[in-house]
């Protein structure tokens, strides 16, 4: 099975649903949505996900691998996502627990244009150093008051100084407003100070505004970006490497909708695997201990995703976040490896100074 895309689901049936009916069912639902007897038998092994195995795990759960032909993607991004989950979205007790991709498709979608080495090259940091990141907020702020944080934060070290995710064209901070100001602002320090820092632009937006936000971020000298790949699609990553050279962050907005303990998708697999192949350089989730539910294991579990080997693919860089303490930095370097960015926000401007509280952060983290 080496050449398929191998699913693997965990189903927990309802009362007098049968299991293995139910892993037929979706191998069914999600390539022809007919029943067997109607689909020609050439199809049927061909272009009808196959049922390779399935374990009952305890009473009421039961684990199944369905292997799926790659061309059934169509080299999509989009019927990737409708062959993983589309129309047994609408279904119940079905959650995708990991995925086994086949060198075809991963080479195909290509993975992150930077990945973990090309974040370190982009910044002149060294493999032993890990990554800090900070967020420009909050809505409502003027594009000068933005670039005067961007000043702050920059003239402390930060490495990368990203906005908000819910900055976008509000009148109070348009984005061509923002973007100037702000990547002038952290150009000017660099420039005065030696330092690196860089200023990642939140272009997520609709498709015609997408494109025009990228080619002004590039244009404006930015070397990445903030996305937001649930919000404006999968394909928005790969447009952001593969047409504008820009190295991305994604922001995981709106997929904790899809995190159900009985149906969905794993995070690991949402924000580790898919945003990773389909271009992510980065990847925020909320860590542990935040203002989310997250798990440990389960943000042990999106790291190794994003960084263990996969085909060919740049390992990609986790970003813990969401309501970090600055003190707690160096823990969470400790428990996460080197290769990690922590991003904090809320903490650092309780601190009052920006400047001081970022220098403050950067030698917590031994920098």
């Amino acid at each position: 099975m080496d050449d398929a895309l191998l699913v693997h689901y965990r189903l927990t049936p309802a009362p007098g649903e049968n299991a293995a009916d139910k892993a037929r069912g979706i191998a069914l639902e999600q390539t022809a949505e007919l029943p067997a007897r109607c689909i020609p038998e050439t199809l049927l092994e061909t272009h009808v996900g196959q049922l390779v195995d399935l374990q009952q795990t305890d009473d009421n759960t039961w684990n199944a691998s369905i292997a799926y032909a790659p061309e059934l993607c169509g080299g999509e991004a989009t019927q990737l996502l409708n062959l993983l989950f589309g129309n047994i979205s609408m279904k119940a007790g079905i959650l995708i627990t990991g995925i086994d991709w086949p060198p075809a498709l991963l080479e195909h979608f290509g993975g992150p244009g930077h990945g973990i080495t090309g974040l370190r090259s982009l910044l002149h940091l060294p493999p032993h150093q890990p990554l800090s990141c900070t967020a420009l907020k909050p809505m409502g702020s003027d594009a000068s008051a933005l670039a005067a944080m961007t000043r702050a934060f920059a003239a402390g070290g930060v490495d990368i100084i990203k906005d908000d995710h819910g900055l976008a064209n509000q009148p109070s901070a348009r984005f061509g407003d923002r973007l100037h100001a702000c990547q002038q602002a952290v150009e000017q320090v660099n420039a005065r100070h030696g330092g690196r820092s860089l200023y990642f632009p939140n272009v997520t937006a609709g498709p015609s505004e997408l494109l025009e936000r990228l080619a002004m971020a590039r244009d404006a000298g930015c070397r990445g970006v903030l996305l937001s790949p649930w919000l404006c699609g999968l394909d928005s990553l790969r447009l952001a490497r593969d047409d504008f050279g820009l190295a991305v962050i994604a922001h995981p907005a709106m997929t904790g909708s899809y995190f159900g303990s009985e149906h969905g998708l794993q995070p690991e697999v949402l924000l580790g695997d898919l945003f990773r192949v389909a271009g992510a350089d980065a990847v925020i989730y909320p860590n542990t201990g935040g203002r989310f539910g997250f798990s440990l294991a389960t943000c042990e579990a999106i790291n190794d995703a994003l960084r263990r080997p996969l085909g060919g693919l740049h390992a990609a860089m986790p970003a813990p976040g969401g309501g970090m303490d600055m003190a707690r930095a160096a823990h969470w370097i400790d428990q996460y490896g080197v290769d990690t960015m922590v991003l904090i926000g809320g903490s650092l401007y309780e601190r009052g100074d920006l400047r001081s509280a970022t220098r403050e952060l950067l030698a917590t983290l031994g920098r």
